[in-house]
């Protein structure tokens, strides 16, 4: 069962993060992270599940010929990626980016409550109200992109508890800097600042924690959907130890979507009485 994770970008198609999760087998998949970051105690920990992640770059099949330039087409990402979602099968799309705008009557100012709950460097408030203020054309652009995903058939993650029937597709969205600090990590830098060291560093911080491979060395974007991508593969497996849900459930309020759950991963718990093996 795979889901897919999706860093959101509007400048740029190259700037978009996009990574599919799922379980591998380690005797095939043990041997996938870049040799180049591996060192000497980065095996995975053979006590629990290796997850796979293939990085997609924005023109691989499915996505599209070539890499488009210019700005990002909401209603054409959308079609590439419920395209992908139906090729492999995935009916948990993760998105790293508002879905909603703020209740009218949800006692905050200038905030969804999930926002709030997780102090967001951003806020998204009444419809086409955000702070700050250069947020906006990002904020509108991920709304215009959950709009384009449930024309096709997708749905919002509406309760805490499972995401739907086998049949139902469902929207998670994603807040990657609180992933990090959710797992117990130090968040990854903004892109303008990350260096390469710092790159590898997050990506064997997180692997310490969460064991998982990829076919490639990540970038920016894809280490972020990989980290946002993680409560989601909790949520497809049912798995509720792995995942917290903040928020209030989407609604709909004078014909527009408000609220929406933010989704976190939590680190796997230790087997019982492993403290005494030390």
């Amino acid at each position: 069962m795979a889901v897919l994770s999706v860093d959101l970008a509007y400048r740029r198609w190259t700037d978009l993060g996009i990574v599919i999760l799922d379980h591998a087998r380690r005797d095939h998949d043990s041997h996938l992270m870049p040799a180049s970051w591996r060192g000497p105690s980065d095996e995975p920990d053979p006590a629990q599940p290796l997850i796979r992640c293939e990085i997609i770059p924005a023109h691989a099949p499915g996505l599209g010929p070539g890499i488009d330039r210019g700005p990002v087409d909401a209603e054409l990402l959308a079609g590439r990626l419920n395209h992908l979602c139906a090729v492999r099968g995935i009916r948990v799309l993760v998105l790293d980016g508002p879905q909603a705008w703020k209740s009218r009557s949800n006692g905050l100012m200038h905030a969804r409550v999930s926002e709030r709950q997780l102090n967001t460097a951003a806020k998204t408030g009444l419809p086409g109200m955000v702070k700050p203020l250069t947020y906006r054309r990002f904020a509108e652009f991920c709304l215009d992109v959950y709009e384009a995903l449930c024309r096709r058939g997708w749905r919002r993650l509406e309760t805490r508890g499972q995401p739907g029937s086998p049949q139902q597709r469902v929207l998670v969205e994603s807040y990657p800097h609180a992933a990090w600090k959710s797992l117990g990590l130090k968040p990854l830098p903004a892109k303008r600042r990350a260096r390469v060291s710092d790159l590898a560093e997050a990506y064997g911080a997180l692997r310490s924690v969460v064991p998982f491979t990829t076919d490639r060395p990540p970038n920016h974007d894809q280490l972020q959907a990989i980290v946002g991508g993680l409560p989601g593969l909790a949520l497809e497996e049912r798995n509720a130890a792995g995942v917290r849900i903040v928020g209030n459930p989407p609604i709909r309020e004078d014909g527009q979507w408000r609220e929406g759950f933010i989704v976190l991963p939590l680190a796997p718990r230790p087997p019982i009485g492993l403290k005494w093996l030390n």
